[in-house]
């Protein structure tokens, strides 16, 4: 990861690894979900065992309606989505999958914690990290947060296959 977690210096360079930035269209090639489902916005930074993406957290968000009326906040269950697409493009990248048609799937989480209420109109930053690499799955660890605040870790499993 770069020692440069944020800012315009960092989401040049550091998140080139085949030349342009991940920006939206880079990373609906590498993954299949689409609006409203697509929850990474942006990849600040990658290398072959480790991302860090954000996650732009706005009230217009279609979950915000009915979690919470009153007092919106993101579920931890989409929390841990953003961390796993995050993971799903890093595995694509790490493993050389761009183009094969293969797919990252959940398996299983574990050790999931939320630790504080994600509110709209914060960017959501997204760190996983392969922790176990195996031919058809990977384990990864993750966290969430907004200003250096854990918002949730959690550590799952996921399987590649095909589509």
């Amino acid at each position: 990861m770069s020692p440069n977690d944020g800012g315009a210096a960092g989401q040049g360079a550091a998140a080139e690894k085949s030349g342009a930035p991940y920006d939206i269209p880079r990373i609906l090639a590498a993954l299949p979900h689409r609006y409203p489902m697509l929850l990474v916005d942006r990849v600040l930074s990658i290398d072959e065992d480790s991302i860090h993406a954000v996650k732009a957290v706005s009230f217009n968000e279609q979950f915000f309606q009915g979690h919470f009326p009153g007092r919106p906040i993101m579920p931890g269950v989409l929390q841990i989505e953003a961390l796993a697409q995050a993971a799903g493009i890093l595995a694509v990248e790490a493993l050389g999958l761009a183009g094969t048609g293969k797919l990252v799937y959940f398996m299983a989480i574990e050790q999931a914690k939320f630790r504080t209420p994600v509110e709209p109109g914060v960017l959501l930053d997204l760190k996983a990290t392969i922790v176990q690499r195996r031919s058809r799955t990977c384990k990864f660890t993750g966290k969430a947060s907004v200003n250096g605040k854990v918002t949730c870790e959690v550590a799952f499993t996921a399987m590649l296959a095909d589509a």
